[in-house]
């Protein structure tokens, strides 16, 4: 009887070596992104705050006055969506049409 041999094939070895790998190389990426979540939510806030900034901007230049979050909602220059970061926290423009962010309220 004569067997043929396919050297084409992965063995079962092999393919627990690179399933081992894989798993090892996820355990290390994940606590990675999970650490910078708060870093990257910090960043997404400061860029609406700037966009934000822009829509009070060519508010003012149309209207020649200082808006708030009201009137740039009921001019179409915001959503009602878009009165808070996408961390949750609260947008805030001053009788100078600077914009803040109220701070994180600790837990």
């Amino acid at each position: 009887m004569i067997y043929i041999r396919n050297e084409k094939a992965f063995t079962l070895i092999e393919m627990m070596m690179v399933l081992l790998i894989i798993s090892v190389l996820i355990l290390i990426a994940i606590p990675n992104v999970t650490k910078h979540s708060a870093t990257i939510d910090e960043k997404g806030c400061q860029a609406f705050m700037k966009m934000i900034e822009g829509q009070v901007e060519a508010y003012q230049i149309e209207n020649k006055s200082v808006p708030t979050l009201q009137n740039l909602t009921d001019e179409d220059y915001l959503t009602a969506q878009q009165q808070t970061c996408p961390d949750g926290r609260q947008i805030d423009i001053n009788a100078q049409g600077e914009v803040s962010v109220a701070a994180v309220a600790s837990p």
